[in-house]
């Protein structure tokens, strides 16, 4: 019998332990518009929030921006019917199809190019100094064109699979969706409590993996599945004083020349450090930990309980290209996990055929060469940038037999699936760690449109 079609707990009484906080302010004051704007960041994000601490202003064009306190821009406010086909929504959950350029729907990271710049100010910006405090070392650099999103938009093919519609499901019943999945080996990505398109592929995914048909609408067969298999999705967790203490960094800065004079790449903050270390949305920690401070030791909060990582031997990988999604087969052809990724653009597509991967680093370093590399502002010179996991490759790097590419994190999850790479296949740091753990030099990896 299909574990899916039995009825388990019930899901009112079981989500009263992981309801979420009630929007911010802010959020609400963006709700109350975004039938009529939104706001696009410099790199193409659309923003469906008004960060905390931005305030309006003008850019030269006459443009209505949000600026943070420093002075920059953090985006600019489009008519949506103008950019968008309409604004980005966050909790439409009533049975909504999501939307966007990807075939699989979710259109918060459709792949716009920048829209804005910045604004003229009066005075100097007066940073703040970096932490020096030292990140574990590494002394493999890795020496790839660094991923970022390009402004022409990728097409992928269309979605072979029917379009999973969600009947009126709460954020926090998609939540436990997504961790049921991410305990499964399939990764969601950032777990964030949105039915998007790494969480409709994740359950394609499951059912190739297992062979069997998971309803994402029985809440009550996926409670009892987690009550059986790690308990509920979010679990209390005490702040530790080693948490609070670090070391963070107190910026990192844009340019790689100012990332190359420093010692560590590390995280700014204990809530990205948590964040990533429950697999998490740093945003969606921050939401259902209303008024939190972080940095107190002995402080309970509400994380992600994903469970233990994926363990065992992979012998084949293949990226797939049309899905932005890697697979990983041991040596029976059985698959043992999926993972969301960012694989290539038009402009710099990503290898055809069939690679290998050729040595594993944990931590590596970065060495920006112009030669080879992109034009990163006024560089001209090799910077060997250092390591940590807001460094340009994450905290993992598996080089690939054709120079240059590679299988890697990044400081940015919560866009992995939805933006462009350079040409490598990226992934969130904890499911680059968890698949490089199973790999070893010498397994295949194809890359298939």
């Amino acid at each position: 019998m299909n574990r899916f079609a039995i009825t388990g707990l019930s899901a009112a009484a079981a989500l009263l332990a992981i309801a979420v906080a009630a929007p911010s302010a802010e959020a609400q004051f963006y709700n109350a518009r975004r039938g009529e704007v939104v706001f696009v960041a410099p790199n193409g994000d659309i923003l469906d929030y008004v960060p905390s601490g931005a305030a309006y202003a003008r850019d030269r064009r006459g443009n209505r921006v949000l600026v943070d306190p420093y002075g920059n821009v953090i985006a600019t406010e489009m008519r949506a019917r103008g950019y968008y086909p309409r604004p980005p929504v966050r909790d439409a959950y009533n049975g909504d199809v999501y939307y966007g350029d990807d075939p699989y729907g979710d259109g918060r990271y459709a792949e716009r190019g920048a829209v804005t710049g910045s604004i003229p100010r009066n005075a100097p910006i007066d940073r703040q100094p970096l932490d020096d405090q030292p990140y574990p070392q590494s002394d493999d650099y890795a020496s790839i064109e660094p991923d970022q999103q390009p402004p022409a938009v990728m097409q992928p093919k269309p979605s072979q699979e029917p379009v999973i519609t969600l009947k009126n499901k709460s954020k926090s019943e998609i939540v436990a969706l997504q961790v049921f999945l991410d305990r499964a080996g399939i990764s969601p990505g950032a777990i964030d409590g949105h039915m998007g398109a790494n969480v409709t592929k994740a359950i394609y995914a499951y059912q190739q993996m297992t062979g069997e048909t998971l309803d994402p609408n029985n809440t009550d067969a996926i409670l009892e599945q987690l009550r059986l298999n790690g308990g509920l999705p979010l679990v209390s967790y005490t702040i530790a004083p080693a948490d609070a203490a670090g070391p963070y960094v107190a910026a990192i800065p844009e340019d790689y020349a100012h990332k190359a004079a420093m010692s560590s790449l590390g995280y700014t903050s204990t809530t990205e450090m948590l964040a990533e270390r429950f697999h998490m949305d740093e945003g969606f920690l921050k939401e259902i930990n209303p008024g939190v401070d972080f940095t107190v030791p002995g402080t309970i909060i509400k994380v992600v309980n994903p469970g233990e990582a994926k363990a065992g031997s992979v012998a084949r990988i293949i990226a797939d290209k049309g899905r932005k999604q890697v697979f990983a087969y041991d040596n029976a052809g059985n698959l043992i996990a999926a993972y969301p990724a960012s694989i290539g653009s038009t402009d710099t597509p990503s290898p055809s055929g069939t690679v290998s991967v050729e040595r594993v680093a944990f931590n590596p370093g970065y060495t920006y060469n112009p030669k080879i590399n992109f034009q990163q502002g006024a560089n001209d010179k090799i910077l060997n940038i250092p390591p940590g996991p807001n460094g340009p490759v994450g905290t993992v790097w598996m080089a690939l037999s054709k120079p240059t590419y590679g299988i890697h994190g990044t400081p940015e999850p919560s866009k992995i699936g939805r933006t462009q790479s350079h040409g490598c296949i990226r992934l969130t740091n904890w499911d680059a760690t968890e698949l490089a753990k199973m790999v070893k030099p010498g397994v295949t990896v194809e890359f298939t449109d």
